[in-house]
C-alpha cells in the first residue's frame, strides 16, 4: 500500500514539475496570436476604473495621474478610500470620483461593491486596480483592443513597480513566470488566463452577475477566511463558459514586496486561499473532462498546480525516499527538477525578465524559506493575515524610465 501510495505521488509530481516546460514548447510550437481577429472600427467602450484604498489614500495619487493620462479618454475613476485619512489630490478632473465610505469596509470585495453602488452613470466595464498600482499610458487602449473583438473579461500585463530588493527582484521572477505560464501560453493555446487580482476588465453585466454570486454575498460577512475575490471570479466566468483573455501589451506596475516579513505575511494569505479554492479547480477539471471542454480543463489543471516552492519540496522528499523504496523514481525525480528549473528559465526568458531578476535566480531559497514560514501561519487567518503596506510612490514617468534603464 504504501509503495503504491508513492508511486502516485511520484507521477502527480512529476507531471506538475515537467507541465511547464511542456506548455511553453506547446505555446511555441502551435499558439496563436493572442488576438482572434482585429477590428478595424473598434467600439469606445465606457470603463469604470475602481481603485480600491485600505488605510492609505495618498499611495493611490501616482495611479489616479496615470489613469488621467491614457491615451484612451472615455473612462471614469472611482476611488474607494476606506479608512484612510484625509488626503487631498491635485486634480479637478470631473472623471475622477472619491468615495469615502462612512463605515469601515475593511474588505475588498465590499470596497469593490460599494464603488459600483456609486457609479455615476451605466459603464460597459468595470477595471480593477490595486492603489498601489501604475497604468502604462497605452493601458485602457490596449484593454478596448481585446473588448472590441467581444473579450468579456481581459487580463492585463503586471509587472514590477521596484526591483530595489532581493525580496522584490524574487517576488517578480514569480510574476514573470506566472505571467507567461499561467496566461500567456494558455491564451495562446486556446485556453483561459488567470486573473492577478489587479489590471483586469469584466463586462459589468458580467461582473455584476459575479458580485450579487453565492460565493461574494456570503464571502464578504466572513471576513479574512473569504476566498479571495480575483479566484472567485475567475471560477465564475469558466463556470459561465466564457474565456478570459491576456492582454500581455496592456501593462500595470504592481509593488513588490520589500522584506523578509512581507513576504511571510502575503504569502500566508495567498496559500490559504489556494487550498480553499482546490475543490473549485477541481470541479473545473472534472467539468472540462465531462464536458470536453478545453478551455475549463485546461484552467482546472493551471489553477490546482501546487506552488513552485511545494512542488520542489514533495519532489525533493520522494527523490529521497526513492533511494529505499525505487531508486529508479529518485532518478525521474531529479531528472523531472531539471525540465522543471529549465522552464522557470525559459519562462523568465520568454517574459523578457529584467537583468536584476536574473541575477536572483540562485536567491530563491530565500524567497522559498519565508513562503514556509507563511504556510505555519495559514491557520487563524483573523490573525496573521494584515493587510499589506505600500511606500513606493511612485510617477508612471518615473518607473517607466527606471524600466527602460534596466
Amino acid at each position: 500500500m504504501i509503495y503504491a501510495i508513492y508511486i502516485g505521488l511520484c507521477f502527480l509530481t512529476l507531471a506538475q514539475l515537467t507541465y511547464p516546460f511542456f506548455s511553453i514548447l506547446l505555446a511555441q510550437l502551435f499558439g496563436k496570436t493572442n488576438m482572434k481577429k482585429k477590428d478595424n472600427h473598434p467600439r469606445r467602450f465606457d470603463y469604470a476604473c475602481i481603485i480600491t484604498a485600505y488605510k492609505n489614500a495618498a499611495i493611490a495619487e501616482p495611479l489616479v495621474l496615470s489613469l488621467l493620462q491614457q491615451s484612451y479618454s472615455n473612462f471614469t475613476i472611482y476611488l474607494v478610500a476606506d479608512e484612510c485619512e484625509a488626503h487631498q489630490f491635485q486634480t479637478r478632473d470631473e472623471r475622477f470620483v472619491l468615495l469615502k465610505p462612512e463605515e469601515p469596509l475593511r474588505l475588498k470585495a465590499k470596497s469593490i461593491l460599494y464603488a459600483t453602488r456609486h457609479f455615476k452613470h451605466t459603464h460597459d466595464y468595470i477595471v480593477i486596480f490595486d492603489a498601489d498600482n501604475l497604468a502604462h499610458p497605452d493601458f485602457l487602449e490596449k484593454i478596448n483592443a481585446y473588448a472590441s473583438v467581444g473579450f468579456k473579461s481581459i487580463q492585463g500585463r503586471r509587472t514590477a513597480k521596484n526591483l530595489d530588493t532581493n525580496y522584490a527582484a524574487l517576488d517578480s521572477l514569480g510574476e514573470h513566470y506566472k505571467n507567461y505560464l499561467e496566461r500567456q501560453a494558455p491564451f495562446m493555446l486556446g485556453g483561459s488566463a488567470v486573473i492577478s487580482g489587479s489590471g483586469m476588465a469584466t463586462e459589468t453585466a458580467l461582473y455584476k452577475a459575479y458580485l450579487n454570486s453565492r460565493e461574494i454575498q456570503e464571502g464578504q460577512h466572513q471576513w479574512k477566511k473569504m476566498l479571495q475575490e480575483d479566484k472567485i471570479l475567475q471560477n465564475f466566468i469558466l463556470r459561465q463558459g466564457d474565456r478570459i483573455a491576456y492582454a500581455r501589451e496592456a501593462v500595470v506596475y504592481d509593488e513588490k514586496v520589500s522584506d523578509a516579513r512581507a513576504v511571510e505575511t502575503q504569502r500566508s494569505r495567498w496559500l490559504y486561499s489556494y487550498f480553499q479554492n482546490i475543490p473549485n479547480a477541481l470541479g473545473l477539471l472534472v467539468r472540462g473532462i465531462l464536458y470536453l471542454n478545453i478551455n475549463q480543463l485546461y484552467f482546472g489543471w493551471v489553477t490546482i498546480v501546487l506552488p513552485m516552492f511545494l512542488q520542489i519540496g514533495l519532489a525533493l522528499v520522494l527523490a529521497l525516499a526513492g533511494i529505499w523504496l525505487s531508486p529508479a523514481w529518485t532518478a525521474a525525480m531529479l531528472a523531472g527538477l531539471s525540465i522543471f528549473a529549465l522552464g522557470v528559465l525559459w519562462a523568465l526568458h520568454l517574459d523578457g525578465a529584467p537583468v536584476a531578476v536574473w541575477k536572483v535566480v540562485l536567491k530563491t531559497p530565500l524567497f522559498i524559506l519565508r513562503q514556509c514560514i507563511g504556510l505555519l501561519k495559514m491557520g487563524n487567518p483573523n490573525k496573521h493575515f494584515k493587510h499589506t503596506e505600500h511606500h513606493k510612490k511612485m510617477t508612471v514617468e518615473e518607473t517607466m524610465k527606471q524600466k527602460n534603464s534596466n
